[in-house]
Parts: structure tokens; C-alpha cells; sequence
């Protein structure tokens, strides 16, 4: 499933270099697509996944290379949205980060408890922690980018649409989607737990804990 999903991104991510509307910024968007998507190639058979992971992944990488066809506040998706909704603002970039924190902690949980074995308190904590830092860290980026280096770029690439407080809306709705896929998670492997108990298989309950997340 890896392999094929690789192979429909090359192709997406193709149509949305030819057809993009700022190209400058576009290749801005993709420079930490290109970097994450070295790291997950390069470490594969190291780091194999679940196949659930990776369709997180997946999906998550379809909505920001997206996003970077038209840029973020341009989005027609949005705008749709905002017709919808009669909101002030397209919103795309705000389901952006949120999806960055509600499709890329349950990977990342499933890395440390099942590849790493971490401790199953690490498992559940790290995720999160991890999600609010590096939406710090990308808000600093965005900063270095539209105030230093491409102040050319810098309100396309932002996106903040005249609200002040952009950056810390979107790091708080990153950590968001991480709490939630993490509780939906937990719960998830509540509702296990009781099967295992309905079927009468009590003796197994200990061990249910071993079963890769992926099953859910």
C-alpha cells in the first residue's frame, strides 16, 4: 500500500506544479514535503509502519500539496467553504493544521509503541507534545521565510489574512486533532478490551495491549 500511494502522490504532486498559481510559492510549500517525504523513503524498511499510518500520511500530504497549488488563503475549497459556512475567511489552512495534528500523531504513536517500545505512557503523551512543538517550530519558519528570506512571498506564504493571532490559532488546532486521534484512539482500544472480555477470552485481556494500533 506504501508503493501505491507513493505513486498517486507523484502524480498529484505533478499536476499541482503545472497547473499551480504562484509558482515561487509553491516551491516554498514543498520544500518541507520534499524533506519529510526523504526521511519516510529513506527510513522505510527501517521504520516500516501500519498501513494505517501511512493512509494518514498520505492524506495529510494530498491536503497540504493542495493547498500549495493555489496557496492557503486562496484556496478554492475554502472559498467554497466559506460561502458555506458565510465565514469572514477561507478556512483551508485552519483544516490544514488541524489535520497536521489529527493525521500525523497516531503515526507517530504507532512508531514509538510499536517499532521503539517505548513505554505505553510516552506512547500516548509524546505525540502531542511533539505535534505543539513542531507547530512552533513551523510558525518560526514561516516568520524567517516571510520576514527574511522571501519577504516577497512572505503574505502568500503566511496566509494569516489579516488575523493576528494566526499563528497561535493554528497551533492550537494542530495539538487539537493530536488530543482527539489520541482519545479516539484510546477509546478505540477500550472497546477492544471489552470484546475481549464478551468473548470470553479474559486470559487475553493482558496481552491486548501488544496488538499493533493498526487494527482499530
Amino acid at each position: 500500500m506504501p508503493k501505491l500511494f507513493f505513486c498517486i502522490f507523484l502524480g498529484i504532486w505533478a499536476w499541482t506544479l503545472a497547473d499551480t498559481s504562484d509558482l515561487y510559492n509553491w516551491f516554498l510549500e514543498n520544500t518541507l514535503t520534499i524533506l519529510f517525504g526523504a526521511i519516510l523513503i529513506f527510513t522505510f524498511r527501517k521504520y516500516r509502519l501500519s498501513d494505517l499510518s501511512y493512509t494518514f500520511i498520505f492524506a495529510y500530504i494530498l491536503l497540504h500539496i493542495y493547498g500549495a497549488k493555489y496557496t492557503y488563503a486562496e484556496n478554492p475549497f475554502g472559498f467554497w467553504l466559506q460561502d458555506m459556512l458565510n465565514t469572514s475567511r477561507n478556512h483551508y489552512d485552519r483544516i490544514v493544521h488541524f489535520s497536521f495534528g489529527f493525521m500525523l500523531a497516531y503515526p507517530m504513536r504507532d512508531l514509538f509503541k510499536n517499532t521503539f517500545q517505548f513505554p505505553d505512557k510516552y506512547c500516548w503523551l509524546l505525540p502531542a507534545e511533539i505535534t505543539l512543538s513542531f507547530s512552533a517550530m513551523y510558525e518560526l519558519i514561516e516568520w524567517a521565510v516571510a520576514d527574511v528570506f522571501f519577504p516577497a512571498q512572505g503574505i502568500a506564504y503566511l496566509g494569516t489574512q489579516g488575523d493576528i493571532w494566526d499563528a497561535q490559532k493554528d497551533m492550537a488546532l494542530a495539538f487539537s486533532g493530536a488530543v482527539l486521534i489520541l482519545l479516539i484512539t484510546f477509546g478505540g482500544q477500550k472497546m477492544r478490551k471489552n470484546m475481549f472480555k464478551t468473548t470470553s477470552l479474559g486470559e487475553n485481556i493482558d496481552k491486548a495491549d501488544d496488538v499493533p494500533d493498526a487494527v482499530l
